[in-house]
């Protein structure tokens, strides 16, 4: 439930960005509970699918994709720290004003794939998925797949004004979620 609800987090910075950097303290204090009563929400609208399985039931097999798919993620979220400071990561050039740390980072994993951080959410919502074979988590795979989509478009359209012809060069170069594997 809670990997489901990620891009929902994102989706009330992104559009937001300036208003939030134009508050005074930190905007994580609305943030921040926003996004848990996210979770008890999700909960109360999945609790009805939580033992539900889809049509192809969860076997000690079915884990072997599921244990690619978490090393997958696992990985995607290391190589994503590459170059990327707990800042960056955490959102804080987004919304908290006067920030200094204004870089676009294009190498490592970023020079094949624009954003690491959502595939490795991606992977683990499907491995959760493919492991337990139930339809609440399929539904929230779903879920997260529909806002992470339109999430990601807000966030690039957020980092071309603040970055200008650079991200939009890196944007033409670089695919969002599925990544280059050519050289």
């Amino acid at each position: 439930m809670v990997y489901s609800t990620i891009p929902l987090f994102w989706l009330m910075i992104h559009p937001r960005a300036q208003s939030w950097r134009a508050r005074s303290g930190s905007p994580y204090r609305v943030l921040v509970p926003a996004w848990l009563l996210m979770w008890v929400g999700m909960g109360a609208l999945t609790a009805h699918w939580r033992n539900v399985m889809l049509f192809i039931h969860s076997t000690p097999w079915s884990w072997i994709p599921a244990g690619i798919l978490f090393g997958t993620g696992m990985l995607l979220y290391k190589l994503s720290r590459t170059g990327f400071s707990p800042m960056q990561l955490y959102g804080v050039p987004e919304i908290v004003a006067g920030n200094r740390e204004q870089r676009l980072v294009t190498t490592g994993i970023r020079a094949r794939v624009r954003h690491p951080v959502y595939l490795g959410h991606l992977c683990e919502m499907l491995a959760w998925s493919v492991g337990t074979g139930l339809v609440v988590c399929w539904l929230l795979t779903g879920f997260a797949m529909v806002t992470g989509a339109v999430m990601i478009q807000m966030e690039d359209a957020e980092l071309e004004k603040r970055f200008g012809e650079a991200y939009a060069a890196y944007r033409e170069r670089v695919p969002a979620v599925l990544p280059r594997l050519d050289g």
